[in-house]
């Protein structure tokens, strides 16, 4: 297996992906790493026959407009998804800028046959381990048809990838019962009560991390609010927890002994533990990473990456949505 990995993406590039190789190298040595970057930063890899450097002569930045791509064709995150499109290597990971991963990869990779819109799907840490949340942000208008299409994608996911036998499907709303959402929910709540999937209802935010459902399907914008303000949650309650518990002397002799409780717990909430997920509806494996990654979640992406090529993710989704 060759994976392309994009060093200059993310927010603490380059050193979080040479140091997510040096430790791929010695995990996974049967495979092949194809390093996108700079002259400075090809210099820095580490030697060993199954690392290729591959030079690019920009990068795209994080907030940067995506239609500045197809000025930058030189970009790491262009080229990379290039060797994927000519069959240099068989998967792309990166944790750059989502918007122009998703472009690179619907212009050079194009989409799978019968997909309408690809969709952009993350996997959250929840109270039962991963659960599927997509749409998460490129699409923020949908129609019901397409919500439908998402469901059909993200269950193909479940099933491959996370080794989930026959995936439930819920849609997200501001209410259980099935009258309750907006016109978009409710038409898709009829489209996807009759399809063939495995469908639950509708779910609330509050069930977002309950993981009593194994896909959760949303239009983009609802998918981007709702995944972000988990993520403030989270890290506002880490943060609360860890100044309440080091306040004063006894509650610092109080916390070291739940310390192993509180690491089993911030690590379950951690979402570097599942590390990325691919673009679903692009025809290849474009797996994409949280802009803060750090090595653990490189890593994963890379482990993620294997398991779809290894699933034959791509030939399923396309026979799922036909």
């Amino acid at each position: 297996m060759r994976i392309a990995i994009d060093l200059l993406g993310g927010d603490h590039a380059p050193e979080v992906a040479l140091g997510a190789l040096e430790q791929l190298l010695q995990l996974h040595p049967e495979w092949e790493y194809l390093a996108v970057g700079r002259e400075e930063e090809l210099a820095r890899l580490p030697k060993a026959k199954q690392l290729l450097p591959v030079a690019c002569g920009s990068m795209m930045a994080m907030d940067e407009d995506v239609r500045n791509l197809l000025r930058k064709k030189d970009s790491s995150i262009w080229i990379a998804t290039e060797l994927v499109k000519k069959g240099e290597a068989d998967a792309i990971v990166s944790a750059g800028s989502t918007g122009a991963q998703m472009t690179a990869a619907t212009l050079l990779l194009g989409r799978v046959k019968g997909v309408q819109r690809p969709a952009i799907g993350t996997v959250l840490p929840t109270l039962q381990g991963g659960r599927l949340l997509l749409d998460v942000g490129a699409n923020p208008d949908c129609t019901p048809e397409l919500l439908l299409q998402f469901a059909q994608m993200g269950t193909t996911y479940a099933h491959c990838v996370l080794g989930i036998e026959k995936p439930r499907v819920a849609l997200l709303a501001n209410g259980t019962e099935d009258h309750k959402g907006s016109k978009l929910t409710q038409a898709a709540f009829a489209l996807l009560q009759e399809s063939s999937l495995n469908f639950l209802g509708n779910r609330e935010g509050r069930d977002l991390l309950n993981g009593e459902y194994d896909v959760m399907v949303c239009d983009g914008m609802s998918g981007n609010i709702a995944l972000k303000s988990l993520e403030g949650a989270i890290a506002a309650l880490m943060l609360m927890l860890k100044e309440k518990l080091s306040a004063n002397l006894l509650r610092k002799l109080g916390a070291s002994l739940i310390m192993p409780g509180l690491r089993e717990l911030k690590k379950s909430m951690d979402y570097q533990e599942y590390g990325g997920a691919p673009l679903l509806g692009v025809n290849g494996v474009s797996i994409i990473c949280h802009g803060s990654s750090k090595e653990r979640a490189l890593l994963r992406a890379c482990e993620v990456a294997a398991q779809c090529l290894e699933s034959r993710f791509v030939e399923e989704l396309g026979r799922a949505v036909q």
